[in-house]
């Protein structure tokens, strides 16, 4: 079994190929792994890895988000066509088995959730309700390596807003927009506020909700206030919470506390293993 891993990372000048294609063809590549940068806007270059992996002939593994947004239906069904597997457990949550989770709860009805989804704001709201300012807390947040040097995609939603699309999308079987998504960031509380709501016993968190509406989905991204003693209250740092609301289990609840940086590593390799030990299977 032969694995191709096509990231962000420079490529030698001796190394570079024409197009994916005769890079993939090159490679012999029985499995790819797609770990390049979100592009909220577009999904790219992506959405384009990840086609040409599988009309090539190979499985595709991303932790990259926006391919489950702007092209999940189209890359799903080219997978079954070529009869190999299109899997991004990494995308939500680092690891934890969200999505291979609901593979094995045939038949379930996900009506809608809530949670906390990005760790970047946590750090930020965490430090505030110290008395830092937005800007100190954000500093701190890039000098602990939680935050990038940009951090406007967790500050102003996206981040979160992209997870939320990509879950609803997936799980509720329902194509999700991101400018379908209210969304409201946290670049606009204040020090003061924050404080207030953490004293007061209720602390503010950029929460993530979805919910059925008819035959569409309804979904939010924005700073709430929540109840310090509930679980969302008791997220920090970079914890991330989510609670599925079914037909069958009326709620269901997943806690993921501080992860370390191998846990997103951790997704793509568990999505290898799905994927090698299905072909164990079949031989």
């Amino acid at each position: 079994m032969w694995v191709a891993l096509l990231s962000d990372e420079p490529v030698r000048s001796d190394q570079k190929l024409a197009s994916i294609q005769g890079w993939l063809q090159a490679a012999q590549a029985d499995i790819l792994f797609e770990a390049t940068s979100l592009n909220v806007e577009t999904g790219q270059p992506a959405t384009d890895h990840i086609r040409a992996a599988l009309q090539h002939g190979a499985h595709a593994i991303t932790a990259n988000k926006g391919p489950i947004v702007h092209a999940y239906r189209e890359l799903r069904d080219l997978a079954a066509a070529k009869g190999k597997r299109f899997l991004f457990e990494s995308t939500v949550m680092d690891g934890v088995p969200i999505f291979s989770l609901f593979d094995q709860l045939p038949a379930i009805h996900l009506q809608g959730f809530h949670g906390i989804l990005n760790s970047t704001t946590n750090v930020i709201l965490s430090e505030m309700e110290h008395g830092l300012s937005f800007d100190d807390s954000l500093k701190k947040a890039q000098a602990l390596g939680i935050a990038e040097t940009d951090a406007t995609h967790d500050i102003d939603g996206w981040d979160a807003a992209v997870k939320t699309a990509a879950l609803i999308t997936v799980l509720m079987d329902v194509p999700m927009r991101l400018e379908d998504i209210y969304r409201e960031g946290i670049r606009e509380l204040t020090t003061n506020a924050v404080r207030n709501g953490r004293r007061d016993g209720w602390p503010f968190k950029l929460v993530c909700r979805a919910q059925r509406d008819g035959n569409g989905v309804k979904a939010s991204v924005a700073p709430e206030k929540v109840l310090s003693s509930s679980p969302m209250g008791k997220i920090s740092g970079t914890s991330s919470y989510i609670y599925f609301k079914t037909d069958i289990f009326p709620g269901l609840a997943i806690t993921e506390e501080n992860p370390g940086l191998y846990a997103t590593a951790y997704g793509m390799l568990a999505d290898f293993v799905r994927i090698a030990q299905a072909g164990w299977s079949a031989s």
